[in-house]
Protein backbone atom coordinates (compact mmCIF):
# COMPACT_ATOMS: atom_id res chain seq x y z
CA UNK A 1 0.00 0.00 0.00
CA UNK A 2 3.05 2.75 0.84
CA UNK A 3 4.50 1.60 -2.80
CA UNK A 4 1.21 2.38 -4.62
CA UNK A 5 0.96 5.69 -2.72
CA UNK A 6 4.50 6.74 -2.97
CA UNK A 7 4.22 5.75 -6.62
CA UNK A 8 0.98 8.34 -6.87
CA UNK A 9 2.97 10.92 -5.50
CA UNK A 10 5.89 10.31 -7.64
CA UNK A 11 3.43 10.48 -10.98
CA UNK A 12 1.38 13.37 -9.86
CA UNK A 13 5.30 15.23 -9.12
CA UNK A 14 5.90 14.43 -12.60
CA UNK A 15 2.73 15.44 -14.48
CA UNK A 16 3.20 18.80 -12.55
CA UNK A 17 6.87 19.25 -13.02
CA UNK A 18 5.25 18.60 -17.57
CA UNK A 19 2.99 21.40 -16.89
CA UNK A 20 5.71 24.03 -15.35
CA UNK A 21 7.76 22.74 -17.97
CA UNK A 22 5.62 23.65 -20.67
CA UNK A 23 5.09 27.75 -20.31
CA UNK A 24 9.26 27.64 -19.61
CA UNK A 25 9.43 25.89 -22.84
CA UNK A 26 7.32 27.43 -24.93
CA UNK A 27 8.97 31.06 -23.52
CA UNK A 28 12.29 30.08 -23.84
CA UNK A 29 11.37 29.29 -27.39
CA UNK A 30 10.46 32.51 -28.31
CA UNK A 31 13.07 34.07 -26.76
CA UNK A 32 15.19 31.55 -28.88
CA UNK A 33 14.05 32.95 -31.80
CA UNK A 34 14.63 36.34 -31.19
CA UNK A 35 17.63 36.63 -29.39
CA UNK A 36 19.36 38.45 -32.21
CA UNK A 37 16.89 41.11 -32.09
CA UNK A 38 18.48 43.01 -28.93
CA UNK A 39 20.72 45.55 -30.89
CA UNK A 40 17.04 46.46 -32.58
CA UNK A 41 14.85 46.79 -28.66
CA UNK A 42 18.09 48.66 -27.69
CA UNK A 43 17.49 50.73 -30.47
CA UNK A 44 13.99 51.63 -29.91
CA UNK A 45 12.67 54.76 -27.56
CA UNK A 46 11.43 53.45 -24.86
CA UNK A 47 8.27 54.84 -22.55
CA UNK A 48 8.57 56.49 -19.04
CA UNK A 49 8.67 53.77 -16.44
CA UNK A 50 10.27 51.11 -18.77
CA UNK A 51 12.40 48.55 -17.14
CA UNK A 52 16.02 47.79 -17.65
CA UNK A 53 16.21 44.53 -20.06
CA UNK A 54 17.66 42.31 -17.29
CA UNK A 55 14.02 42.51 -15.54
CA UNK A 56 12.29 40.59 -18.45
CA UNK A 57 13.53 37.21 -18.47
CA UNK A 58 13.35 36.89 -14.56
CA UNK A 59 9.33 38.03 -14.17
CA UNK A 60 8.69 36.17 -17.66
CA UNK A 61 10.42 33.07 -15.96
CA UNK A 62 8.39 33.91 -12.70
CA UNK A 63 5.08 33.78 -14.76
CA UNK A 64 5.78 30.96 -16.37
CA UNK A 65 6.47 29.08 -13.28
CA UNK A 66 2.98 30.77 -12.17
CA UNK A 67 1.26 29.69 -15.09
CA UNK A 68 2.39 26.16 -14.90
CA UNK A 69 1.24 25.42 -11.64
CA UNK A 70 -2.22 27.09 -12.06
CA UNK A 71 -2.74 25.00 -15.03
CA UNK A 72 -1.40 21.45 -13.70
CA UNK A 73 -3.76 22.89 -10.21
CA UNK A 74 -6.89 22.99 -12.88
CA UNK A 75 -5.91 19.88 -14.62
CA UNK A 76 -6.43 18.43 -11.25
CA UNK A 77 -9.89 18.77 -11.12
CA UNK A 78 -10.78 16.09 -13.67
CA UNK A 79 -9.41 16.68 -17.30
CA UNK A 80 -12.97 14.61 -17.86
CA UNK A 81 -14.80 17.36 -16.99
CA UNK A 82 -16.02 19.54 -19.49
CA UNK A 83 -15.15 23.08 -18.05
CA UNK A 84 -11.71 21.95 -17.13
CA UNK A 85 -10.96 20.88 -20.59
CA UNK A 86 -12.87 24.50 -21.65
CA UNK A 87 -10.73 26.74 -19.12
CA UNK A 88 -7.31 24.51 -20.46
CA UNK A 89 -8.14 25.23 -23.92
CA UNK A 90 -8.08 29.06 -23.00
CA UNK A 91 -4.69 28.33 -21.32
CA UNK A 92 -3.55 27.33 -24.40
CA UNK A 93 -4.70 29.67 -26.60
CA UNK A 94 -2.91 32.30 -24.07
CA UNK A 95 0.10 30.09 -24.45
CA UNK A 96 -0.22 30.61 -27.90
CA UNK A 97 -0.57 33.83 -28.17
CA UNK A 98 2.50 34.33 -25.60
CA UNK A 99 4.58 32.83 -28.19
CA UNK A 100 3.28 34.95 -31.16
CA UNK A 101 3.48 38.29 -29.38
CA UNK A 102 7.65 38.30 -29.35
CA UNK A 103 8.08 37.38 -32.99
CA UNK A 104 5.64 39.90 -34.22
CA UNK A 105 7.32 43.11 -31.98
CA UNK A 106 10.86 41.99 -32.04
CA UNK A 107 10.94 39.29 -35.22
CA UNK A 108 8.63 41.08 -37.52
CA UNK A 109 9.35 44.69 -35.98
CA UNK A 110 5.66 44.96 -35.83
CA UNK A 111 4.84 47.44 -33.20
CA UNK A 112 1.45 48.04 -33.70
CA UNK A 113 0.30 44.95 -34.24
CA UNK A 114 2.04 43.35 -31.75
CA UNK A 115 0.07 45.69 -29.29
CA UNK A 116 -2.76 44.09 -30.67
CA UNK A 117 -1.99 40.46 -30.09
CA UNK A 118 -1.35 41.70 -26.40
CA UNK A 119 -4.76 43.24 -26.01
CA UNK A 120 -6.32 39.94 -27.20
CA UNK A 121 -4.30 38.08 -25.06
CA UNK A 122 -4.65 39.88 -22.32
CA UNK A 123 -8.06 39.37 -23.07
CA UNK A 124 -7.55 35.43 -23.40
CA UNK A 125 -5.57 35.70 -20.39
CA UNK A 126 -8.50 37.45 -18.26
CA UNK A 127 -11.28 34.58 -19.33
CA UNK A 128 -8.63 32.12 -18.31
CA UNK A 129 -7.87 33.56 -14.92
CA UNK A 130 -12.17 33.68 -14.12
CA UNK A 131 -12.39 30.06 -16.03
CA UNK A 132 -9.57 28.37 -13.58
CA UNK A 133 -10.64 30.71 -10.49
CA UNK A 134 -14.13 29.23 -10.65
CA UNK A 135 -12.68 25.56 -11.11
CA UNK A 136 -9.61 26.23 -8.34
CA UNK A 137 -9.61 29.33 -6.67
CA UNK A 138 -5.93 29.38 -6.07
CA UNK A 139 -5.49 28.56 -10.16
CA UNK A 140 -7.50 31.91 -10.97
CA UNK A 141 -5.67 34.06 -8.60
CA UNK A 142 -1.77 32.55 -9.54
CA UNK A 143 -2.65 33.90 -13.24
CA UNK A 144 -3.51 37.76 -11.78
CA UNK A 145 0.02 38.51 -12.06
CA UNK A 146 0.33 37.54 -16.12
CA UNK A 147 -2.83 39.80 -16.19
CA UNK A 148 -1.39 42.94 -15.01
CA UNK A 149 1.80 42.38 -16.30
CA UNK A 150 0.47 41.81 -19.43
CA UNK A 151 -1.12 45.67 -19.00
CA UNK A 152 2.01 46.89 -18.33
CA UNK A 153 3.10 45.00 -21.56
CA UNK A 154 0.49 46.52 -23.54
CA UNK A 155 1.36 50.59 -22.16
CA UNK A 156 5.14 49.60 -23.14
CA UNK A 157 4.28 48.06 -26.75
CA UNK A 158 2.03 51.03 -27.77
CA UNK A 159 3.90 53.98 -26.27
CA UNK A 160 7.24 52.43 -27.96
CA UNK A 161 4.96 52.29 -30.77
CA UNK A 162 4.04 55.82 -30.50
CA UNK A 163 7.25 56.97 -29.75
CA UNK A 164 9.01 55.17 -32.82
CA UNK A 165 6.35 55.65 -35.76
Amino acid sequence: MNISFQTIRLKNLLTAVVFIAIPLLIGGLSSFLTADTQMYYAALTKPPLSPPPVIFPIVWTILYILMGIASYLVYRRGISKANVRDALLFYTLSLVLNFIWPLVFFRYKMLFLAFWVLVFYWLITGITAAKFYRIKHTAGILLLPLWLWITYAGYLNLATWLLNR
